[in-house]
């Protein structure tokens, strides 16, 4: 009897830890399928690689939401939220292409809001300060020049205008060389595979490439703006950092990084 009594509570305590066991990895799926769906993806333009991957850090540690990244030019991304693509939020270079998806229905109206407004530099790949003006530009010592395409990335356009505005555009075409983004402009430069580019001053924090910073009457004001995309199951985490790239927090790491106030 004593050992049947003994067999029978060792297999309750059986049963129990395998109850226990059951739940705790009940709870660990049910935490990990909250923690999945606690994450946004937000679209944004390349010249905020930096400064926004600093704001998605600083927001995740504030609320535990994730924020992935997914960096381009704006004129594709804008073509890939128009077809459908599945972002939360989008963090446009210039305001123009966030009120042409809103005419397309693909971003809601009332999420537009101004979060910065951009500044482009003249860099170059050698380390000795130089007058980066239109001359050196056009100087033999300089091969080739680098601008983001001015076809679908604002500060391509941006770059277009003030070399258009110093009389240089058609002089210069032979040297050009279009990146696919701002970012990838950089990375020419810095590479050495250009000799110098215009580039967004955002992208400079943290560089030892010599630049001038460009005065903004050269071209038209790079006015950025984010909105939600229609198709976000997730509108309001989305509103949450949208907020947070718009508190005094953001703002100040947008500020840290060369942006202006809009």
């Amino acid at each position: 009897m004593l050992h049947n009594r003994k067999a029978e509570e060792g297999l309750h305590m059986i049963r129990k830890h395998s109850l226990m066991v059951f739940f705790i990895v009940f709870l660990t799926g049910c935490a990990g399928s909250e923690n999945e769906s606690e994450t946004i993806y937000v679209a944004a333009a390349s010249d905020l690689y930096h400064a926004l991957t600093d704001i998605g850090d600083a927001f995740t540690e504030e609320t535990g939401i994730i924020v992935e990244f997914t960096y381009g030019s704006t004129g594709l991304l804008t073509q890939q939220i128009q077809e459908g693509a599945p972002f939360d939020l989008f963090a446009a270079a210039h305001e123009s292409y966030i009120d042409q998806l809103i005419e397309g229905n693909a971003v809601f109206e009332d999420s537009k809001a101004y979060y910065g407004i951009g500044r482009i530099a003249a860099v170059s790949s050698g380390g000795q300060e130089i007058v980066m003006d239109k001359d050196y530009l056009l100087s033999d010592e300089v091969k080739l020049i680098t601008i983001a395409n001015p076809e679908h990335a604002p500060y391509g356009k941006a770059a277009k205008e003030t070399l258009e505005s110093w009389g240089i555009w058609d002089d210069i075409q032979p040297k050009l060389v279009f990146g696919e983004n701002i970012r990838q402009s950089y990375q020419y430069v810095e590479s050495g595979n250009a000799d110098a580019g215009i580039i967004a001053l955002a992208l400079m924090n943290e560089t030892n490439l010599h630049f001038d910073l460009i005065e903004e009457h050269t071209h038209e004001t790079i006015l950025q703006a984010l909105g939600i995309p229609v198709q976000t199951e997730k509108r309001e985490l989305s509103e949450q950092f949208a907020d947070f790239i718009l508190s005094r927090t953001g703002q100040d790491i947008l500020i840290e990084y060369g942006f202006d106030l809009p």
